[in-house]
């Protein structure tokens, strides 16, 4: 029974002391990262194409805000008239993944706040390039906020 419990006390120690070994520790303030640039696979549809920039804010080790947004490569902010052609819904399929897409932004940003993790922030169907731009600019900006 004692080599049971020293087992199971030493199993307990090795399990907390490798939890705390992958934590990490953040300086507050205010991050910005960045996506690398995303190129459709068919160079000749520039749908999609893009970055994203993420912002956020540490306080007390916690990411307490963050701003999420997409942007065409020439630096445009996609906003309600991503997917419209010279300003007008010539696809509406298209607008409609486009905006689907956009606003998937606001819910990866509220997701990172109210869970404090990128890896339990959970992808929104139809906006997959967005979610991996979103974890790729996240990481850039909590490896700036990282204490050494």
């Amino acid at each position: 029974m004692k080599k049971k419990t020293a087992f199971l006390l030493a199993l307990s120690a090795i399990t907390a002391s490798l939890a705390s070994c992958g934590e990490v520790s953040y300086k507050d303030g205010s991050y910005e990262g960045r996506s690398a640039d995303f190129i459709n696979e068919d160079e000749s549809d520039e749908a999609g194409n893009g970055y994203g920039v993420v912002k956020i804010k540490i306080e007390d080790g916690k990411i307490t805000e963050c701003d999420y947004k997409t942007y065409e490569l020439d630096g445009t902010l996609k906003d309600e008239d991503y997917g419209k052609e010279n300003g007008e819904i010539k696809n509406k399929d298209f607008y409609q993944k486009a905006q689907r897409a956009r606003s998937a932004c606001d819910n990866y940003a509220k997701q990172l706040v109210a869970k404090g993790n990128i890896d339990e922030v959970d992808s929104v169907s139809g906006a997959t390039v967005n979610y991996n731009e979103f974890k790729e600019a996240v990481a850039e900006a909590l490896k700036q906020a990282e204490e050494k």
